[in-house]
């Protein structure tokens, strides 16, 4: 058997594509396959990918007809995962070479640990530092997570219900079949790009995120999650103007690395306001940064 299957969505995700790949394949963990469900895109991934499979027998793809969205897409790629581990990873991040011999020590350690996490280094689109997330009690990001395949069943998998929030919901479960730990070392790098942020996302994930855990506290009742579950199944996927989250995404990324005194944050904010010329918080931070530079 298969010692860790990586399962991967992808959609349109060739400018990075074959960086993320290839920190895959640079792993110390040799025993693996990746499992990548390509949702239908409709760039040069499917190239990209072919490319990789037919250098590195590891390397599986599947292909959905139709775009489904990240859920379903999992769904499918854990249904076909052959390891005795399930990996996730991000279109676009980065694996540390270590991480998987790191995550997969943790769970051959004990039998008891059902899911295993890292420490997430979050970067920019050119992977400019823009944050760490460090903890002990909860996974630091959804790729950064390795579960055992047979807890992953017993709990359920993925539930389709869930277009956002899917991880915290399978957390949620696969706590009551194991324990969880934390390999506290910075393994996973989660590239943040302006088209990724969204305020009504994360707005529905949090009001899934609250679903998920009131199925829970159903379960443990001995109630019926039914009612839930279609609460979820109604919080669709959010579509917002694209040069309005464009701008949000924009302004995030150089706030943070202004907060790191990193000059690049200039370019970020100017493009924000090019994007959104009545963002008056955009307009004060890159002031601040003309400031900064001085000071500099």
């Amino acid at each position: 058997m298969t010692k860790i299957s990586i399962v991967m969505p992808v959609y349109n995700a060739s400018p990075t594509l074959g960086e993320t790949i290839e920190s895959i394949l640079r792993q110390t963990e040799s025993d693996f396959e990746l499992v990548i469900v390509d949702d239908a895109s409709d760039d040069d991934t499917a190239q990209i990918l072919a490319r990789h499979a037919s250098g590195d027998a590891r390397v599986r793809v599947l292909r959905n007809a139709e775009n489904a969205g990240v859920t379903r897409s999992l769904i499918a790629g854990c249904a076909t995962a052959r390891g005795q581990y399930i990996a996730r990873h991000d279109a676009g991040d980065l694996s540390l070479p270590a991480r998987l011999e790191k995550q997969a020590a943790l769970l051959d350690a004990s039998s008891e640990v059902a899911f295993v996490a890292c420490w997430t280094e979050f970067v920019g689109p050119e992977l400019e530092h823009l944050y760490e997330h460090r903890g002990t009690l909860d996974p630091t990001h959804h790729g950064s997570v390795m579960f055992r395949r047979d807890a992953y069943e017993k709990a359920g998998g993925y539930r389709p219900q869930f277009y956002y929030g899917q991880d915290w919901d399978l957390w949620y479960r696969l706590a009551l079949h194991g324990k969880f730990q934390m390999v506290p070392e910075v393994l996973y790098r989660a590239r943040i790009t302006p088209d990724g942020v969204s305020v009504e996302a994360r707005r529905a994930q949090t009001m899934l995120g609250e679903l998920s855990a009131a199925a829970i506290s159903a379960r443990r009742r001995g109630e019926s999650e039914e009612p839930i579950l279609a609460r979820a199944a109604a919080v669709q996927r959010v579509r917002r103007r694209k040069r309005s989250a464009r701008a949000d995404g924009l302004y995030f990324i150089g706030e943070m690395l202004r907060r790191n005194a990193d000059p690049r944050a200039r370019r970020y904010l100017r493009a924000a306001i090019a994007m959104s010329p009545l963002m008056a918080k955009a307009w004060v931070r890159w002031l601040q940064t003309l400031f900064m530079a001085r000071e500099r």
